[in-house]
């Protein structure tokens, strides 16, 4: 059960955009509760937090934080939850690096980083550091399956005000690239479990067996894979498709997911690196070694250190002019793709691609075809479908499409976003053996030094859920309904024969289709262009990618998403969309004092979040102050209220604005609760009344720097003089 205390809504506390336009909503939304008499509270899941939570004992009593990740997990598994889940960093490893010197900067004595830790101490410190990197949050908090798609009114807006789609042409050399062999697709075993097991992962060498992971627990039922990369055969294939990238006369752009990925993708991404700058580690890789390059970390990094080595920073250049043209993240600045790893971010970096008609920035500043490589061959035949389609259709119509939906099997750390723990690049040649308690070898695979072995799985439970939450909304909506599962890759083919009976023994087998990923992209594209709408059920992975491709193709953003999670103790989580671009949005406001964030994900979050209280406490008010919050998030959208992407014109804070107004405006509309009618009629007049001051206070300070006191930790005072500058606005909100 919940403490008696926990407030009636947590509201996350998190990182960059979403955090700072959080210092702007949050009192807003605090004072529109507390008259339904509904508290809403905070709990602290941003890097920084993490980070010093988990160094209590390098602090000072004042500096000690509670651990409310740890907190809000237990709080996940009772039916009383109910969390607003605000996009947190996923982080990488220079992002957790940064994020550490700047709170050493504040007076937080916490241990450095060790990239590679020597002494006993230091591997501590390392291994509760790697506890922090990438997807650290969502595997603790989603005690549920995904339900994510775009609200009425916000699918209504697009069609009716359709976004900028770049023109797709037949002749368009933009492609996906992946290996066509020894990745993990092909490599991949899966097995069910018929009852509890226990197992250890051995590395049977000529050194003798190592344990590399003792003690990894299964309930009956699970699901549990096993693959690996083979290191050379990514190797051979990073070099053969920057040759022909140059050939082809086209930007090269590498696309990966090293945040959520925090293991291997962060080993592929630095394998990359060693790909692009070949000719330079082979001359000088003792020397680059010596400096503590590890390219893991990125070019951006790799030049930091080499700097002040004329003779490297010559070879770079040298092998620069003869490699292809590169994708870049920022090509003002010269940050090309393979600069941060966490700056290209595959869920959002390819459907951004293909919305502008395959064209990438090149160091010239102009759009150019591009080979997107996708070195896995899991799930890249999703966007080499989608490029395809959109070749040979030409681009999507935002006012006529249709929508995809989806509904995402991630509960208790399904499939590979919870294979952190199990990810392992490989010290030397042998086998890997997966051995249960009783001895038997579930899964083997032979293995050369450097390659990356992985295991993931799957709990029976979260399957079930899944395939039930399935049959639900088809049945709510009616919509042509696919199971996007390859009955060629191991793992779904374990989970087609548990999928299949379910749907059999319900009676419902004849309104599902099962299809592989790239059948599903097609079939799916198919029908939204028809003007239809579909529900893609998907895993974990694709959960993520899909919520990204279609509502950006169909939205214009993932930000705006619906994001309901149905814990499965009873509980709700409502995310509120995706933060890929939150960085860039953080910079705009440091130098402009104009954020551009858009919060129409928190407004739907927040409509569904109030109507779900309402439900489990009974509480009538909830309900009326949720209705509310839809009719002030249509009236947003109907006057166009979102954020402009320009300094000197509206921005996150006058949208709050008049969120605050329509919302106070509704609620004294509404003839279902008198005494709100009476406590909002004059705060929606006082709103109506001074609108011309309170536009006007919050326009004052743009065009100029703005001082929150950090990056990924924001001095509150200060924040608060940035994000809250109408005085008038704030008297009236209180």
């Amino acid at each position: 059960m919940a403490d008696s205390n926990t407030p009636d809504i947590i509201y996350t506390k998190v990182d960059e955009a979403p955090e700072l336009a959080s210092a702007s909503l949050l009192p807003i939304i605090q004072r529109f509760a507390k008259a339904a008499g509904i508290s809403v509270g905070t709990k602290d899941i941003s890097l920084a937090g993490r980070i010093l939570a988990t160094f209590p004992e390098h602090l000072k009593d004042d500096q000690r934080i509670a651990d409310d990740l740890a907190e809000l997990g237990e709080l996940v598994k009772t039916p009383e939850a109910n969390v607003i889940k605000l996009p947190n960093i996923s982080a990488s490893e220079p992002q957790l690096v940064a994020a550490v010197k700047e709170l050493q900067d504040k007076g937080f004595a916490l241990p450095d980083y060790p990239y590679t830790p020597e002494t006993d101490e230091e591997k501590a410190v390392r291994a509760k550091y790697d506890t922090i990197k990438g997807s650290a949050v969502n595997p603790v908090l989603r005690e549920g399956n995904s339900d994510r798609r775009a609200a009425s009114a916000v699918k209504n807006y697009a069609q009716a005000n359709p976004h900028r789609m770049g023109e797709w042409t037949a002749d368009s050399k933009t492609r996906v690239a992946s290996m066509d062999g020894d990745d993990f697709f092909s490599n991949e075993k899966s097995a069910t479990l018929g009852g509890a097991a226990t197992a250890k992962i051995v590395l049977e060498g000529a050194s003798g067996a190592t344990v590399l992971k003792d003690g990894v627990s299964y309930p009956a039922g699970t699901v549990v894979d096993a693959t690996f990369m083979s290191a050379s055969a990514l190797d051979d294939f990073l070099a053969a498709e920057i040759e022909k990238t140059k050939q082809e006369g086209v930007l090269f752009s590498l696309h990966m997911k090293a945040t959520m990925m925090k293991v291997s993708d962060p080993i592929i991404f630095g394998h990359a690196v060693k790909a692009w700058l070949a000719p330079v580690f082979e001359t000088f890789g003792d020397k680059l070694e010596a400096l503590g390059v590890n390219p893991n970390g990125g070019m951006g990094a790799l030049l930091d250190k080499v700097k002040d080595e004329p003779e490297i920073m010559v070879a770079i250049e040298e092998c620069r002019d003869a490699r292809p043209p590169m994708y870049m993240v920022n090509s003002d600045k010269g940050i090309t793709n393979l600069h941060v790893p966490s700056d290209v971010i595959i869920d959002a970096s390819m459907p951004a691609l293909i919305r502008a008609g395959g064209k990438g920035w090149g160091p010239d500043g102009k759009e150019h075809d591009t080979v997107c490589v996708i070195p896995d061959n899991s799930y890249a035949p999703v966007y080499d479908e989608a490029i395809e389609f959109f070749k040979a259709n030409g681009k999507l119509n935002p006012a006529t499409a249709g929508t995809v939906q989806n509904l995402g099997l991630m509960a208790q750390k399904a499939e590979e976003y919870g294979s952190h723990p199990t990810t392992f690049e490989i010290p030397e040649d042998g086998t890997v053996k997966m051995v249960l308690e009783d001895g038997t070898v579930l899964h083997e695979h032979a293995v050369k030094k450097s390659d990356i072995w992985r295991s993931a799985s799957a709990r029976k439970a979260p399957i079930e859920d899944w395939v039930n939450l399935a049959i639900e909304r088809q049945k709510a909506t009616g919509y042509r309904s696919i199971f996007w599962l390859d009955e060629n890759r191991a793992h779904d083919a374990q989970l087609i024969a548990i999928v299949k009976p379910i749907l059999e023994a319900k009676g419902v087998a004849d309104k599902f289709e099962i299809m592989a990923p790239r059948e599903a992209t097609r079939a799916s594209l198919e029908t939204i262009t028809r003007g239809e709408n579909t529900i893609a059920i998907t895993g974990n992975v694709l959960r993520d990618y899909l919520t990204d491709l279609f509502p950006i193709l169909e939205l214009a953003t993932s930000a705006k998403m619906l994001s309901i999670v149905k814990l499965m103790q009873g509980g709700g989580l409502f995310e509120t969309g995706a933060g890929g671009s939150a960085p860039k949005h953080v910079q705009q406001l440091h130098e402009e004092n104009h954020l551009r964030w858009d919060s129409l994900g928190e407004f739907c979050a927040l409509g569904e979040s109030f109507r779900f209280l309402a439900d489990v406490k009974g509480n009538a008010k909830a309900k009326v102050l949720g209705d509310a919050v839809d009719t002030a998030t249509q009236g947003i959208l109907d006057h166009d209220r979102s954020p402009s992407r320009k300094v000197g014109e509206p921005d996150n804070r006058d949208s709050h604005y008049w969120f605050a107004r329509y919302w106070a405006e509704a609620l004294a509309a509404q003839s279902a609760d008198a005494e709100l009618a009476e406590e909002f009629a004059p705060i929606a007049k006082a709103l109506a009344e001074g609108e011309a001051q309170i536009t006007g206070e919050l326009a004052a300070p743009q065009g100029k720097p703005a001082d929150t006191g950090g990056y990924y930790m924001n001095e509150a005072g200060k924040l608060a003089t940035v994000m809250r500058p109408s005085e008038t606005l704030n008297a009236i909100i209180g």
